[in-house]
C-alpha cells in the first residue's frame, strides 16, 4: 500500500508474489473476491506495469514489481510528489482564497 495501491490491488500483488503464476479464478477464490473486481484489479495493476500475464488459456498471472518496474515505479511517483511541491503555494493560495470566500458567506 505504501506504493500507491489500494488495499485490495495490494493484496492481489502480494499473493501473486507468494503463489504466482495463478490463473484469475484461483485469485478470486484464494483471496475470497468476486471476478468483476478482481479483473478491474488486475488491469489496474497491469495498467501500472506491476503485473503480467502469459497468453496462454487461461491466462497466467505474475507479478513484475522487482527490479526495474518497482524503480520506474517509484520514480513516477517522486515526479508527482515534486510537481505538487512545485504548485504547492499555488494550492494553497487557492484553498485560502475558497476559505476566506466560504468565511465572508457565513457572516
Amino acid at each position: 500500500m505504501g506504493l500507491g495501491l489500494t488495499e485490495r490491488r495490494a493484496g492481489v500483488n502480494i499473493f501473486l508474489a507468494k503463489k504466482a503464476p495463478q490463473k484469475a479464478s484461483d485469485i478470486a477464490n484464494a483471496l475470497k473476491m468476486k471476478n468483476q473486481r478482481l479483473y478491474a484489479c488486475l488491469r489496474s495493476l497491469q495498467n501500472r506495469g506491476i503485473i503480467t500475464y502469459t497468453e496462454e488459456h487461461p491466462k497466467l498471472f505474475f507479478t513484475l514489481l522487482t527490479g526495474e518496474p518497482l524503480t520506474t515505479f517509484i520514480n513516477a511517483n517522486l515526479e508527482k510528489a515534486q510537481q505538487m511541491e512545485v504548485n504547492r503555494e499555488r494550492i494553497l493560495s487557492f484553498w485560502r482564497s475558497m476559505m476566506k470566500e466560504n468565511t465572508q458567506l457565513r457572516e
